[in-house]
């Protein structure tokens, strides 16, 4: 057992219920439980819960937190209301991207931002380096998470939770204590189902977990490990960080200019942005689904008439779909819906279609 590898507060909850335990961003995760696809569709029928407790949380607050989140990120904060939730992306002045991410606006001058496990050291340092003015606090340490997504996920949290969880819209959050824990509890997710971000007290985790399981057992609700919310964010076309995105990729070419915001001001890799938006992409994140049955993997070759044109970045079977899809960087004259594309399999090309995504729909309540 790698000993650096760090662990969440229900680490022994997952080994003690069996889980399969796996590095993931320099800590050890379940990557399943009974198995991948019995987990998935689990969410997609009933509910699962998820921890996710090894992203990271920032706080930040003062006079000077909003000036250094708009400078920070490419949404504009300003447009934010106390209680609402805002997905958008960090980026280098390249414009290649630091990181994705969430903010939430806990009082008029007081922030957090969620962000991914394997960068909480990169983050922390460009966010502190880049928005000095503001007050931050890592609070990643000291922070539980679980998510609780599915069907059922509403009534399973409304049934341990002091608030009324129906009036909280999407991207919205409310305090409440949920099984007598003080939680934020955020209409968020990653897997295109209703549900809840919880976030919790790192003491308080592993009995929230606990009474979670408990009161959902009777309606098929289960823990979920990562191979499942990977490959249900896939059907939904959600970007996974190191996959999708990273550093050398612009949010434009990811499909993420909906989160870019050039009309509220200076932000860092606006200008690379704004020259990208006004050459266009030379190439975009598109959808393939395999037309012959072959599993496509990140780093396989994009191919078009024999020739390459891009490259796998996440690829798996799809459950809900029950088809093999991937997202693929293509050059952008074969990024259209219904172009014939290939991937290179161990050595041989099979045959791939454009498609449009997501290739699940969305069942978030955004009403």
């Amino acid at each position: 057992m790698d000993t650096s590898l760090k662990r969440t507060p229900l680490f022994t909850a997952h080994v003690e219920a069996g889980a399969r335990m796996v590095p993931f961003g320099g800590w050890e995760m379940p990557v399943q439980y009974t198995g991948i696809v019995e987990e998935h569709r689990t969410v997609r029928a009933a509910a699962g819960c998820f921890d996710v407790s090894h992203m990271g949380e920032f706080e930040v607050d003062g006079p000077g937190a909003l000036a250094a989140l708009q400078r920070l990120t490419t949404n504009d904060v300003a447009a934010l209301e106390i209680g609402q939730v805002q997905y958008s992306v960090l980026c280098h002045p390249h414009g290649g991207i630091v990181d994705d991410l969430t903010v939430y606006r806990l009082a008029a001058d007081r922030y957090m931002i969620t962000v991914n496990a394997g960068n909480i050291a990169k983050d922390w340092a460009h966010v502190t380096h880049h928005g000095p003015a503001a007050r931050w606090r890592n609070v990643s340490d000291e922070t539980g998470l679980i998510a609780v997504q599915g069907p059922k996920a509403e009534a399973l949290v409304g049934r341990l939770a002091d608030v009324d969880v129906t009036r909280i819209g999407y991207y919205r959050f409310a305090p409440g204590k949920v099984a007598g824990a003080g939680t934020l509890i955020s209409r968020t997710g990653y897997t295109g189902e209703d549900g809840f971000e919880l976030y919790v007290a790192a003491a308080d985790t592993a009995r929230l977990w606990k009474a979670l399981l408990e009161a959902g057992r009777a309606d098929g609700v289960a823990p979920i490990g990562l191979g499942a919310r990977d490959t249900l964010r896939l059907e939904m076309r959600y970007a996974l960080y190191g996959n999708d995105i990273d550093d050398t990729t612009n949010p434009l070419e990811a499909g993420l200019g909906w989160v870019v915001k050039p009309a509220k001001g200076e932000f860092i890799g606006r200008e690379a942005i704004e020259r990208v938006r006004a050459a266009g992409p030379a190439r975009r994140l598109v959808g393939l689904e395999m037309t012959e049955r072959s599993v496509p993997r990140h780093g396989y070759p994009v191919l078009k008439d024999g020739a390459p044109t891009g490259v796998v970045t996440s690829g798996s079977y799809g459950p809900s779909v029950d088809r093999y899809i991937a997202l693929a960087y293509v050059a952008t004259p074969h990024a259209a819906v219904g172009t014939e594309l290939g991937v290179e399999i161990r050595g041989q090309a099979k045959g791939a279609r454009v498609v449009k995504t997501p290739f699940h729909p969305s069942r978030v309540k955004k009403g």
